[in-house]
């Protein structure tokens, strides 16, 4: 999530917990431990790859958090016997403003190294955009009163618990479009191929749905209000005809291991030369995908890893309209929104006849 609701969330917490105790002093120590794993944007692995992957790496770790937390309340408990706060309310108070982040960074779609530094893939449970202003915005409300008011544990309490029951009503809308989504997988034979559901920008009531299907992708959007209506499936080609020859780059195995499936390939002229260029799939939306990366240029019929990959922007497509036309779209099926009005006519295979 965004660093302004991991500090909310952080502020929410400690004004909870030891808001009684501490007053404000605990929504402000809240709110700077809950950015804290965030710092880690300020470091430079060496190029694009590296920095993207990198991210929500070891300083989300929760072993790395739990650790800390252990060592702040050891230490607080040692530096302010006056405040007669017990060793496990400290734990409690620095545990749970720390672990919640790297959590609720897991709730979206980037993925987050909860395990750093055992190895395994990031996590990504996608019940939330990066940015949703309904989730942050009671818990906005609930620090901003404990701050005024210098009483932080009530209303923080209930801003938290308000952006809990967001989350509730976001897995049950999650659970709800993969309901309505299985029986036209099923149609097409995909039950068992790899398929990412999150929420489209801003909202938890229009879900994207994306299916890897060999060298292919299907993309659909599923909405809460939906009723009968049954989804569309698009179909895309996602150049893997290129995958052999990103795969042997170690950029192109880090970004196979960071996104799976969920990347296309393509042949871009950079400087005059070809450049092989991977873009996640997964982040963004259709014809808006923000992170796509150089990794190789070909040199006769070889590929040359590049010395240092980078991140290319994004077509200069109009967001505004785009976000114009998935509200119009939230709660109802018409008009038909189609993700091939946004995608480039290059990597279309196939569409339904009503897009």
């Amino acid at each position: 999530m965004d660093s302004m609701t991991q500090a909310a969330l952080g502020a929410a917490i400690g004004g909870a917990v030891l808001g009684r105790r501490l007053g404000r002093k605990a929504v402000l120590i809240g709110a700077a431990l809950g950015t804290l794993p965030d710092l880690d944007v300020i470091i430079d692995y060496g190029d694009a790859v590296a920095n993207v992957t990198q991210h929500r790496g070891f300083s989300h770790s929760l072993f790395v958090l739990a650790g800390l937390a252990i060592a702040l309340a050891l230490l607080s408990s040692r530096l302010a016997k006056a405040r007669d706060i017990s060793l496990a309310r400290w734990g409690t108070f620095f545990g749970l403003i720390l672990l919640t982040h790297p959590l609720l960074d897991a709730l979206t779609t980037y993925g987050t190294q909860l395990w750093w530094p055992l190895g395994a893939p990031p996590v990504a449970w996608p019940h939330v955009f990066i940015i949703d202003p309904l989730y942050t915005l009671p818990l906005l409300v609930g620090v901003g009163v404990a701050l005024i008011s210098g009483r932080a544990a009530r209303p923080a309490t209930w801003g938290l618990t308000i952006a809990c029951a967001y989350l509730v009503l976001a897995m049950g809308a999650r659970q709800l479009v993969e309901t309505r989504i299985e029986p036209t997988l099923a149609e097409r034979g995909l039950e068992q191929a790899p398929r990412l559901i999150q929420p489209t920008p801003f909202n938890i009531l229009l879900w994207r749905v994306t299916v890897a299907d060999g060298a292919r992708y299907h993309e659909a959007l599923v909405g809460v209000f939906d009723g009968d209506s049954a989804p569309l499936l698009e179909t895309y080609a996602r150049g893997a005809e290129l995958e052999a020859a990103a795969l042997d780059s170690r950029r192109g195995q880090r970004l196979d291991w960071f996104a799976g499936p969920f990347l296309r390939y393509e042949v871009r002229e950079r400087d005059g030369r070809d450049t092989l260029v991977a873009t996640d799939l997964r982040l963004g939306f259709p014809g808006f995908h923000p992170f796509s990366f150089t990794l190789a240029t070909r040199e006769g019929d070889d590929w040359r890893p590049v010395a240092v990959s980078e991140q290319l922007a994004p077509a200069g497509q109009d967001r505004r309209q785009a976000l114009t036309r998935l509200s119009g779209r939230l709660l109802s099926p018409e008009p038909r929104l189609c993700t091939s009005d946004f995608v480039s006519r290059q990597w279309l295979v196939g569409t339904p006849g009503s897009c």
